[in-house]
């Protein structure tokens, strides 16, 4: 989902979701209450925020200055769960919600109008959210891709299966000029965009597993350079440590939401 709207024609160079279909272009937090989700991340992440023109319960995340990822305060008003969303760049939206509903995947919300595009919340067939954008990126969309503080790993019960479905969906692999190419690596896909690792799916979940982590889902890492210091900060605010290892750990917000954090270094 685009929370913000491109810098005016002219000023700066505005990527579409045309010229990078199928790739992972923002991710989202749908939550309860703004004011705490920027208290919680800006002590455990150390971002700042910036308003959204979407409207007084959106914010775009900050690190460093430039744009992490979204906030949308609309869980309650909604009827949504709280949690992080990957959203891919789609040439139309319409098109990609049939067909993911042509192969037993669900349409969830949309697609629906969002100036300057439309968006839709789906899910694949074994359950794993995901999001669709159609139209311009927001500003410094190319700052965000080259610094990469964000990635996201596909958990879902069979990663072949997965791939055939998402590359049907967003068009990987396919014959169309700048698609994204997937590999097939160590017994997972690695999907690359212009040459970029930019996701990942394992094998693995379960889909009836009582442990949401365990379930079909798309987790979202933000990359780190202290990740013991965020996770003192995450139980310090609310938070919750569900896994922890040497350079990654797997954290839940004050809200609920699960995320990762994992120590930089080169994917």
């Amino acid at each position: 989902m685009n929370h913000d709207t491109p810098t005016p024609s002219g000023t700066k160079d505005v990527v579409s979701s045309h010229s990078v279909f199928g790739a992972p272009c923002w991710v989202s937090l749908t939550s309860r209450d703004v004011k705490a989700t920027e208290e919680f991340y800006g002590a455990v992440l150390g971002w700042q925020w910036r308003p959204a023109k979407l409207g007084d319960r959106f914010r775009i995340a900050l690190a460093d200055g430039s744009p992490v990822a979204g906030i949308a305060g609309v869980a309650t008003m909604w009827q949504m769960a709280v949690a992080w969303t990957p959203y891919f760049a789609v040439r139309s939206a319409d098109d990609a919600a049939a067909r993911v509903q042509e192969r037993m995947g669900t349409v969830a919300v949309g697609p629906i109008s969002l100036p300057p595009g439309r968006a839709a919340l789906l899910a694949d067939r074994d359950g794993a959210t995901f999001g669709i954008w159609e139209g311009d990126l927001f500003t410094d969309w190319e700052t965000w891709r080259n610094a990469q503080p964000a990635f996201i790993t596909l958990h879902t019960r069979d990663a072949f299966d997965a791939a055939i479905f998402y590359g049907e969906v967003l068009d990987w692999a396919s014959e169309r000029p700048g698609c994204c190419e997937v590999h097939y690596e160590g017994g997972e896909v690695v999907l690359r965009s212009r040459g970029d690792v930019v996701a990942r799916i394992e094998s693995g979940a379960l889909g009836a597993a009582p442990d949401p982590t365990i379930r079909p889902h798309w987790q979202v890492h933000f990359t780190v350079d202290d990740v013991e210091a965020c996770t003192r900060a995450a139980e310090l605010h609310g938070g919750s440590v569900l896994s922890k290892g040497s350079d990654e750990a797997v954290l839940r917000d004050h809200d609920g939401a699960q995320f990762t954090v994992t120590a930089r270094r080169e994917r």
